[in-house]
């Protein structure tokens, strides 16, 4: 299997203030952050989003979807197995999550499902094969959650990923100065 890591980096940051990606978090941006922990785990690298110095950036092939639109962009550009798909506002992922989620890899995608139920989509793993279902649901107006409702999907429940030593760090998302400081606060960081 061949993994593409794939940061979504496409976002306004409006509830920010400032590009999220260049948000400072300890010694590093929240880009560096979630670029690092992909690095040495996936196969190439790359952002879905406008261009920026120093990395592969594929603009979304079909504007308008979101998440979704970056997703099916990678899926299609892709000529691997797999794409491991990560939002710029997920600074904290962990490296040891990320490669107890591609060592689940199969022909379905595998998403981790945090303790309330919900479906973290954009820190999850992409068979390339899902491109088509992507790419029909963007031209329906969908959304990722959308797509996942049309294909089956393998849930990673909070029991499997305590047992890696995950909290729900990886998927915290930090779309506010103030979910800056939540964050900081709950992971001692």
């Amino acid at each position: 299997m061949t993994f593409l890591g794939a940061v979504l980096t496409g976002g306004q940051s409006s509830r920010m203030g400032q590009d999220k990606a260049d948000v400072v978090l300890g010694n590093y941006t929240m880009l560096e952050h979630v670029t690092n922990a992909l690095r040495d785990v996936t196969d190439h690298l790359v952002l879905l989003g406008p261009e920026r110095s120093g990395y592969e950036c594929w603009p979304d092939e079909q504007f308008g979807g979101g998440p979704l639109s970056g997703l099916a962009t990678a899926l299609s550009r892709h000529a691997g197995s797999h794409v491991l798909l990560v939002a710029v506002d997920q600074p904290l992922i962990r490296p040891e999550t990320v490669k107890a989620m591609l060592d689940l890899a199969d022909e379905i995608p595998v998403v981790p499902v945090d303790s309330s139920g919900v479906r973290q989509v954009t820190c999850a793993v992409y068979p390339t094969a899902t491109g088509v279902i992507a790419a029909g649901e963007v031209e329906a107006g969908g959304s990722v959650q959308s797509f996942l409702d049309a294909t089956s999907f393998a849930p990673v429940s909070p029991d499997v990923w305590g047992n890696w030593g995950e909290d729900g760090r990886s998927w915290f998302s930090v779309d506010t100065p103030d979910d800056l400081a939540v964050a900081k606060t709950r992971f001692n960081l």
